[in-house]
């Protein structure tokens, strides 16, 4: 008797095709960031997923930046942009490879999707002649904090907020 077949996941390059989706996943990883601390992020718009993935298209052809997909079945999954970057005086950093963004549908979570785009994301950044790698999560956001703490990142900075409106408190 043979098995059925187990569709296999497939992490990739982001192509221009696959732009309307990777779209829609910046949407809702804006409105989560939002959902999260609505006075410090963006509010997702009509145009947010239109917008992302024009941005993220337009990054495809730098030769520092990774956008980088997880497909399985067809179906895009998640995905992860991350770039080598040089030194940063304002943020006080040599150069590093930046993990700007990483998304996995809601509907595929817990699946380790996050973490092996992770894994090819520093892979890429590494054969980029990365030797450290950053980024930033929201503090709210528990699950990504987790995940980045599991895979050996730690703590370097906290960001904090305040309203000019708002009275010391």
């Amino acid at each position: 008797m043979t098995e059925p077949a187990i569709p296999a996941l497939t992490i990739r390059p982001a192509r221009a095709e696959d732009m309307e989706t990777l779209g829609g996943f910046g949407a809702l990883l804006v409105a989560l960031h939002h959902e999260l601390d609505a006075k410090r992020f963006i509010e997702a718009g009509k145009t947010t997923p239109q917008r992302y993935g024009h941005f993220l298209k337009s990054q495809l052809a730098q030769p520092d930046v990774l956008v980088i997909v997880a497909e399985e079945d067809g179906q895009l999954m998640g995905y992860a942009y991350a770039a080598s970057e040089g030194f940063d005086y304002m943020s006080l950093r040599g150069p590093a490879g930046l993990i700007h963004d990483l998304f996995v549908d809601p509907a595929s979570r817990r699946r380790g999707i996050g973490r092996m785009l992770m894994e090819a994301a520093m892979a890429g950044l590494t054969a980029m002649g990365c030797e450290r790698f950053v980024l930033s999560t929201a503090h709210r956001n528990d699950a990504a904090r987790a995940l980045f703490a599991s895979m050996g990142f730690r703590p370097t900075m906290i960001e904090m907020t305040r309203e000019a409106d708002q009275a010391e408190g």
